[in-house]
């Protein structure tokens, strides 16, 4: 089957750091799927993942964490679907990626495509849903659905695929007060169709920025990228028993200042519930569900910007090429292969 993959990790810049592929097609265990892509999206993990992440000798890595798809195949256990169904999801980060035409993935991660996307919308979704779901509602422990009780919620970096997701379910499903962190006019605007009450530029700074909104402190943290660089900032504008959650990687971060304030500081990695087989593995499966739904209801929105087809390492490598650039706006998706 055809797949996009390399044997040495390193710079996009590469002639060889993203290859067309020909590889065996995968055989399902007890609970997985197999799926016929038809879209996948670019995510900070596949630049991540291929700048620095060895292959096994001899084998290609093949990247993707997002795809859109049909089942063409089940495993002996599967219960959740049936081939001919379609689906979305952004698979396990221990397992080779969705950059193929067929991908196994446990169906505990999987949820049924949204109706009223086509796939390359649809493909835009998972990752960064899941994220911003575990991240507002597990992590910050916002009440889902819940209008009364106020508060306000600042989202660093709200332009990205994350941020863009975060920005609506929390508009949408919460009571709180949005802030999104944006610098350019065009991202600005983009955060403000998201959703976000008021916009503030992360290049200045947010204590003084908040204050020009007429805010002084914030409940929640999301810390979506570059958080080490906002970490003095924190113990003056969270409030008191406030809560950070973050999901970037800095090299140090020195939470003993928030103490004073009893500031609560939560990691989300999506991937957790995967890598580790975890008692509630399936609550990806549900919150995909209830994505979907949402969507098809007209309460969410794709992230799609951009899509290029079809599925190769030419496309792959400018999607690549455009998330670590740093000024990529919502989701870029290949279709098709």
């Amino acid at each position: 089957m055809k797949a996009i993959g390399y044997y040495e990790s390193g710079s996009i810049d590469r002639d060889d750091a993203l290859l067309d592929l020909d590889i065996p097609a995968p055989t399902p265990g007890p609970r997985d799927l197999i799926v016929r892509v038809r879209a996948v999206s670019v995510n900070p993990v596949d630049v991540k993942v291929r700048g620095g992440a060895l292959p096994v000798e001899g084998t290609p890595k093949v990247l993707g964490w997002d795809a859109s798809g049909v089942v063409e195949a089940v495993g002996s256990d599967v219960s959740l679907f049936e081939v001919g169904d379609e689906v979305f999801y952004a698979g396990d980060i221990t397992r080779p990626g969705t950059n193929a035409e067929l991908h196994a993935v446990d169906e505990r991660i999987v949820g049924h495509k949204p109706k009223s996307l086509d796939w390359a919308q649809a493909a835009a979704l998972p990752l960064t849903a899941i994220t911003a779901w575990e991240l507002l509602f597990a992590r910050l422990r916002v009440p889902y659905g819940r209008k009364s009780g106020g508060g306000a919620l600042l989202v660093i970096n709200g332009a990205g695929g994350v941020g863009s997701i975060l920005i609506q379910l929390a508009r949408r499903l919460t009571g709180l007060t949005v802030i999104a962190t944006a610098s350019r006019p065009e991202t600005q605007a983009w955060v403000r169709d998201m959703g976000a009450h008021h916009v503030i530029d992360h290049h200045q700074p947010l204590d003084a920025e908040l204050a020009r909104i007429g805010i002084g402190e914030v409940d929640y943290v999301a810390g979506l990228t570059a958080t080490e660089k906002q970490l003095p900032i924190f113990p003056t504008i969270v409030a008191p028993q406030g809560h950070i959650a973050l999901i970037d990687d800095p090299e140090t971060f020195d939470i003993a200042p928030l103490k004073r304030k009893s500031i609560t500081v939560s990691w989300e990695l999506m991937f957790t519930r995967p890598m580790f087989g975890t008692n509630d593995m399936i609550e990806q499966h549900h919150l995909l569900e209830e994505v979907a739904q949402l969507v098809d209801s007209g309460l969410l929105r794709t992230t799609l910007t951009r899509t290029l087809s079809p599925i190769d390492a030419a496309n792959l490598k400018t999607a690549h090429a455009l998330v670590e650039s740093g000024g990529a706006i919502g989701k870029t998706v290949l279709a098709g292969f």
